[in-house]
């Protein structure tokens, strides 16, 4: 709990925990709030932890650094390399500690029956001052943590820690499938929402194919890599086969200055089989104006 309220509370480190107990009104609300709710069995045996009266209502950041260190697994943390994607195998307390979030999405299924699920897989930059961080693409010391988020309840269904040097595409099917073995009963349809970096043919092809045994079709809507041939398809449109993109926000229809075309192109894994399922290719276009420069005037002079 302390540590969720620092990162609320938006702490850089868990030496900022000082100043969290440096607040009486915060303070008094922690100590007050207790294990109020738990069994009389559970705050008793809490009672009895503290031979001397207790003074703090954080823990000293000595003791937290203790905490975190506990779900350190020791033997993989000398196979990590600078150059090299590498994410360690989690121990047997982390794996404790990802069984709270199945807890938390069943919860809130029964408080908000949903029978869909999208899906929405993205990676997050996180960059960081700490001094054995590996770098990430943008070239800071950075850790990048992988994302599901489920839309419909606006929860995180499943999340990875990562160094900052590991693609955002790395091993995205694996962390797709473990987000759907966490899914509470009731869902009965799930979609897959990313960008570029789950252009993956596995990822697409499972999706496609229906090989989730719970699911079946998981349809998607994810980026697709702007490859040469994506842009010799797109520029085949013809100029009558774009249409206006209009978004909806807040019941009003309004338009975006864009355009979209369904587009001819058939990569060489989705064209494996005549009988596989198909993939519809689509591009958005903008007109790009130039503005004028404050002051500035333009004059054109072309010889005769």
């Amino acid at each position: 709990m302390s540590l969720v309220l620092l990162n609320i509370a938006g702490g850089d480190s868990v030496d900022d925990l000082r100043i969290l107990e440096k607040d009486e009104g915060l303070v008094k609300v922690v100590r007050q709030l207790g294990f109020s709710g738990h069994p009389r069995k559970e705050r008793r045996e809490q009672e009895r932890r503290w031979r001397k009266e207790r003074k703090r209502a954080f823990p000293s950041p000595s003791v937290v650094f203790r905490y975190l260190t506990s779900f350190v697994n020791p033997a993989e943390e000398t196979k990590r390399a600078r150059g090299h994607a590498f994410i360690p195998a989690a121990n047997e307390r982390l794996q404790a500690l990802r069984r709270i979030n199945p807890d938390l999405l069943r919860f809130a299924q029964r408080k908000s029956p949903q029978t869909e699920a999208t899906l929405e897989m993205d990676a997050s930059i996180v960059e960081t001052t700490k001094q054995d961080a590996l770098f990430s693409y943008q070239g800071s010391p950075s850790f990048q943590p992988l994302s599901v988020r489920w839309a419909e309840l606006d929860l995180v269904a499943h999340s990875e820690f990562r160094d900052g040097n590991v693609p955002a595409g790395y091993q995205n099917l694996r962390v797709f499938q473990e987000t759907l073995e966490v899914l509470p009963k009731g869902i009965q349809k799930v979609y897959l929402k990313s960008d570029t970096a789950a252009y993956q043919k596995e990822l697409l092809i499972y999706c496609a194919e229906g090989r989730n045994e719970r699911f079946r079709v998981i349809e998607f809507a994810v980026g697709v890599d702007v490859t040469a041939e994506f842009k010799k398809a797109v520029a085949a449109v013809e100029e009558k086969e774009w249409h206006p993109l209009e978004r909806e926000i807040e019941g009003r229809i309004l338009a975006t200055g864009q355009e979209w075309a369904e587009v001819c192109f058939v990569p060489a894994w989705a064209a494996r089989s005549k009988k596989g399922p198909g993939y519809r290719f689509l591009a958005i276009r903008e007109l790009l104006g130039q503005k004028e420069f404050r002051g500035w005037k333009c004059s054109y002079h072309f010889p005769l």
